[in-house]
């Protein structure tokens, strides 16, 4: 009886877990196809209209690494519900808008819900799960939270086009305050270790991320040269500097730097920001493609990107049941050398009359090696930390996930703009191509942190009571 009620209570994590980080997740990329919308119903132009994607990227990047903190402090159930309501409120918000300002000051706020949501479902996960079954929980929970990232341009596009883009926001009210009502008695509540906050490394990371993502954001428009975006990306690199120094004499830190001698931890983290550097910044640019140099509706746009979604539900699962008997150093590096090969086919092949069945094979590839890393750096970064420190561990694993998708977006939108155009399909295909060949590059350089991981190790079935010291020192030394 126990073992069920047990079981039952680990599937109830995962449902709850999996459902709040899609829904935080799809709201990165569900705006994107319902801007021309927006722009007439509230007159106002898609470079401001930007900001609306723009201002969620951000408060969600910068906030991650506090959001851990005060699960670990405050509670992480008590966290996860409150980062529900926050983003719940804040999408009635968005709903209710009518004007730019208010539109953005709701997403500001709703990144903000978002970025307590995301890292703690994680943590909830990991806690609920022992380390025999977390590679398969994560594979699963991957499949799911990882799908928002291809299904947001797709329901963005179905809701402008057959409701109204407010119903976007909406929709996300009664889903939030289900999940709410489950987690409160479904989920037990967790604690990391109580110590007491690291303001100085709260600050400097916080500051550090906002200066850097804010650069990156307005190089573009502002200009790469300007007073702005060097004063930005300096400021932000300081602060980075900054925040390692604190962290290496801080009673309690944050992020302790000795996690970084674990090779599972680095190149964990590594290999994931590589990954969504390069993935993230490729299906904002193959929704334009599909728009812009076919001539396809945002809807269409977003139908033609399902050969990368179904891969998600097939592929992350396997890999994730697969971490145990092959080990992360394998399915990273291949996952992300198929990663490259698809995109830079892609890239190849791309044309303004180019027939859509071409592209269905590339496409395929590059989901397939997405969803074979995925669960496996997850699993690599989580195993490397003790089991009192998954909750700083998450914290940074998200974060360098959702830095990752703003750089990618900054770094191809910079080579786009330099080798092509939105005047002509055929211009803006030459710039697509290009930007597709920065990613490859990307995602290869991803594979090779991947082979840093540390290879399978034989090992005996642990008892669950094992000495987490043990577990830390065997963290270190891989």
């Amino acid at each position: 009886m126990q073992n069920a009620h047990e079981k039952a209570r680990q599937i109830w994590v995962l449902i709850l877990a999996s459902l709040a980080s899609f829904m935080v997740s799809l709201d990165a990329t569900v705006v994107a196809t319902a801007l021309t919308t927006i722009h007439r119903d509230l007159g106002v132009s898609i470079a401001n209209l930007e900001w609306t994607v723009n201002a969620y990227t951000l408060s969600f990047a910068v906030l991650l690494i506090l959001a851990a903190a005060l699960g670990d402090r405050f509670g992480r159930r008590r966290m996860f519900v409150a980062g529900l309501l926050l983003f719940v409120g804040a999408s009635a918000a968005c709903a209710l808008a009518h004007d730019i300002g208010w539109l953005i000051a709701a997403r500001t706020i709703q990144g903000c819900g978002a970025a307590l949501v995301a890292p703690l479902a994680l943590t909830l996960l990991s806690a609920a799960f022992p380390l025999q079954q977390r590679a398969q929980a994560m594979g699963i929970f991957g499949s799911i939270s990882g799908l928002a990232l291809i299904a947001g341009p797709v329901v963005g596009g179905i809701i402008a086009q057959g409701l109204a883009w407010q119903w976007i926001f909406w929709l996300n009210v009664p889903i939030g305050l289900l999940v709410v009502t489950l987690v409160l008695s479904r989920v037990q509540e967790s604690f990391g270790p109580r110590t007491s906050l690291d303001l100085g490394g709260l600050l400097s990371i916080s500051g550090a991320s906002l200066g850097l993502v804010w650069g990156l954001v307005r190089g573009n428009s502002a200009g790469w040269g300007s007073v702005e975006v060097k004063a930005s990306l300096v400021a932000g690199g300081l602060l980075a500097i900054v925040f390692v120094a604190w962290e290496l004499r801080a009673h309690a830190p944050m992020v302790p730097m000795p996690f970084f001698r674990s090779r599972a931890f680095s190149a964990g983290n590594a290999a994931t920001f590589l990954q969504a550097t390069s993935l993230i910044g490729v299906v904002f640019f193959l929704s334009q493609f599909f728009q812009v140099a076919q001539g396809n509706g945002p809807l269409g746009a977003g139908l033609r990107l399902l050969p990368l979604t179904a891969t998600l539900f097939v592929v992350a699962p396997l890999a994730g049941a697969l971490v145990n008997q092959i080990g992360e150093q394998v399915l990273v590096a291949t996952g992300l050398l198929l990663q490259a090969i698809g995109i830079a086919w892609i890239g190849l092949v791309a044309a303004p009359g180019l027939p859509y069945v071409e592209l269905i094979a590339p496409l395929i590839i590059a989901g397939c090696g997405a969803s074979l890393s995925l669960p496996a750096t997850q699993n690599a970064v989580i195993n490397a930390v003790r089991a009192v420190d998954i909750g700083k561990a998450s914290g940074a694993f998200s974060m360098f996930r959702q830095l990752g998708g703003a750089f990618g977006v900054a770094i191809l939108a910079a080579v786009f703009a330099a080798t092509g155009s939105l005047g002509t399909a055929g211009a803006f295909s030459s710039g697509f191509a290009s930007a597709l060949f920065v990613a490859a590059v990307l995602s290869l350089l991803g594979a090779i942190a991947g082979l840093v991981l540390p290879g399978k190790q034989v090992k005996e079935s642990e008892p669950a009571e094992r000495n987490t010291a043990a577990l830390h020192e065997e963290a270190l030394s891989r």
